[in-house]
C-alpha cells in the first residue's frame, strides 16, 4: 500500500511511526512531502521513508494521500495536488477544515475527514472520522486500519460529529493536563514533594480511567464506591461541586465546539 503524506509535522510523524511499527506499511511504501529540509532529513533518517519537497511528486503513485499540513497551509497544498485520479483516497487530519472545502479545493470526491488527538503521538490516540459517499467499503477499511494505528478510532456517519469530537476528544487532553497540573500543585500545597504528588496524580488518573473502561460501570457508580458517608472524598467532592467544576467543564466543551464550527466557516 503506497501512502503519501502532505506535511511531515508532529501528527504526520506520529502516524508514520505507528504505520511502520504496526506493519501496516513499510518505509519504502511511504512518501512524505514537506517544505522543510530539516523535517525531511529527520523523517528519512529516523524511519527510512521517501521524502520530497514536491507535493505533486509525492502523490503520483499513492493509493492514499494524507493531508497533515496546518490549516493555514492547506489551500496551497490542495491547489498543488489537484490532479488526482478518482481511485485515490484522500484523508485529511487538518483541524476545522470541512469536507466541502476539501472537495472544492481538490475537485475530488473520495474523501475522509479525521480528528485525531495529541495522545496519538504515543500510540494512545482517539480518532473520530467520517467519509464521503464516494468512498468504497474497501477504502473505508483501509482508512480504518491507518487511523487505528495510533490508538482507538470511531467512525461517524455525519460530519457534524467531527466538530463535536474536536471539542471533546481533540481538545480534551488539554483539559486533562490542566487537571493533572492542578491536582499536583494541590498535593505540593499540602506538603507532598512534587515528584511524589505528580506520580500519585498520574497513576490515579490512569487507574481511574481504566476502571471505567474495564468495569463498564457508570462513572457515578464508581464515584460512589470511593465516597464514604462523612469521609474525605465526600468533603472534597462537595468543594468541587460548590466551585462549579461540572459546569465549567460543560462550558469549556461548548466553547471549544463553537470555536471549531467557526474555524470551518473561515475562508
Amino acid at each position: 500500500m503506497k501512502i503519501s503524506f502532505i506535511g511531515g509535522g508532529t501528527m504526520g510523524e506520529a502516524l508514520i511511526k505507528s504505520l511502520i511499527s504496526k506493519g501496516i506499511a513499510t518505509p519504502e511504501e511511504i512518501t512524505v512531502s514537506d517544505v522543510s529540509q530539516k523535517r525531511r532529513d529527520i523523517l528519512a533518517k529516523n524511519y527510512g521513508v521517501n521524502t520530497t519537497a514536491s507535493n505533486p511528486e509525492a502523490t503520483k503513485k499513492a493509493q492514499v494521500i494524507i493531508l497533515a499540513v496546518k490549516p493555514q497551509d492547506l489551500t496551497t497544498a490542495l491547489h498543488e495536488i489537484k490532479k488526482l485520479t478518482s481511485k485515490q483516497l484522500v484523508i485529511s487530519i487538518a483541524a476545522g477544515v470541512p469536507m466541502e472545502t476539501l472537495r472544492q479545493g481538490l475537485n475530488h470526491d473520495c474523501l475522509v475527514r479525521a480528528m485525531p488527538n495529541m495522545p496519538a503521538q504515543i500510540g494512545e490516540g482517539m480518532t473520530v472520522w467520517t467519509a464521503s459517499a464516494e468512498v468504497s467499503q474497501n477504502q473505508k477499511e483501509l482508512a480504518k486500519s491507518i487511523l487505528s494505528a495510533c490508538g482507538e478510532e470511531i467512525y461517524v456517519n455525519n460530519e457534524k460529529y467531527i466538530d463535536m469530537a474536536t471539542a471533546l476528544s481533540g481538545s480534551g487532553p488539554g483539559y486533562i493536563f490542566l487537571i493533572i497540573e492542578a491536582l499536583t500543585d494541590a498535593g505540593v500545597h499540602i506538603g507532598l514533594p512534587r515528584d511524589i504528588a505528580e506520580k500519585l496524580v498520574i497513576e490515579t488518573m490512569i487507574g481511574s480511567a481504566r476502571a471505567v473502561k474495564t468495569t463498564s460501570k457508570h462513572p457515578a457508580e464508581l464515584k460512589n464506591m470511593v465516597t464514604s458517608p462523612g469521609g474525605t472524598t465526600t468533603e472534597g467532592i462537595l468543594q468541587l461541586e460548590t466551585g462549579g467544576l461540572r459546569s465549567l467543564l460543560l462550558r469549556a466543551v461548548i466553547a471549544a465546539y463553537d470555536k471549531a464550527k467557526s474555524l470551518g466557516t473561515k475562508k
